[in-house]
């Protein structure tokens, strides 16, 4: 069995076709002629241990998203509860604490706090399946012997997302070819004598996120990254600013990486 890339797959159905439309059979008869023209594949064997770890990094990030959406429905209820609400970044013994300086007489206001102390304690058994899986990711990334939680701003669930979905490093034949994999090279917009990049919006968009927040954490901590920000900004490349589309903001398109 081998690993067959996508855009092989989709030339060879363009190839024989005519036209990229999919369908079962037709992608599968692609897949093969890709698969025994193609020289240099890799071929795919399965590790425990990855697989494991992709799963439990998927639901890391499910209990992550599941944590967020409750804090951010307690935020609303105690906002009709308290005046100015709560501060941005709540636990759940902080909201506990709040809920219980009110009490109100109301029917909608009783209503608002019996269901803002379900959500609460909602969030309180979130956080402990949260504890839990760091714990058991933070054990089976061990056991790979990886040194990727080393590096500044590299967690047990982006180690564990680094390691199940790259698999083996070895089947990028440069870090160029890693680079476009994730989505982290930037794309040539230039137009006659200006030469300019744009960010990929491209790639494995998990693994870009898990070298984003590390890229984030290391610029706001005096680090090997802040420095090689330093320099870039030194030899005249644009700032970094946060992007309206993301909280922990983002590369802009004139950013150079």
């Amino acid at each position: 069995m081998v690993d067959v890339p996508a855009k092989l797959t989709a030339r060879a159905r363009v190839f024989d076709t005519g036209q990229g439309r999919k369908t079962d059979p037709v992608d599968a008869h692609s897949v093969a002629v890709a698969a025994l023209r193609a020289k240099g594949l890799r071929q795919v064997t399965v590790d425990d241990v990855t697989v494991a770890l992709r799963l439990l990094a998927d639901r890391r990030d499910g209990l992550g998203h599941a944590r967020t959406d409750l804090l951010n429905r307690i935020h609303q209820l105690l906002l009709e509860l308290l005046p100015g609400g709560a501060k941005k970044f709540l636990s759940a013994p902080q909201a506990r604490a709040l809920l219980n300086t009110v009490r109100p007489r109301d029917l909608v206001g009783r209503t608002r706090r019996r269901l803002t102390s379900e959500l609460i304690s909602e969030l309180v058994q979130v956080d402990k399946k949260i504890k839990a899986a760091d714990k058991e990711l933070n054990e089976l990334v061990a056991t790979t012997g990886s040194s990727l939680q080393d590096l500044n701003g590299i967690g047990p669930c982006g180690a564990a997302r680094l390691i199940g979905d790259v698999a083996n490093i070895s089947r990028f034949a440069t870090r160029g070819h890693f680079a476009s994999w994730n989505g982290t090279a930037p794309l040539d917009a230039s137009s006659g004598d200006q030469q300019r990049h744009r960010l990929s919006r491209a790639g494995n968009r998990r693994i870009n996120r898990a070298l984003h927040i590390m890229a984030v954490v290391q610029l706001r901590h005096d680090t090997e990254g802040r420095a090689y920000y330093r320099r870039k900004l030194a030899a005249g490349k644009t700032r970094w600013r946060p992007c309206a589309r993301s909280s922990d903001g983002c590369p802009t398109s004139s950013t150079s990486k």
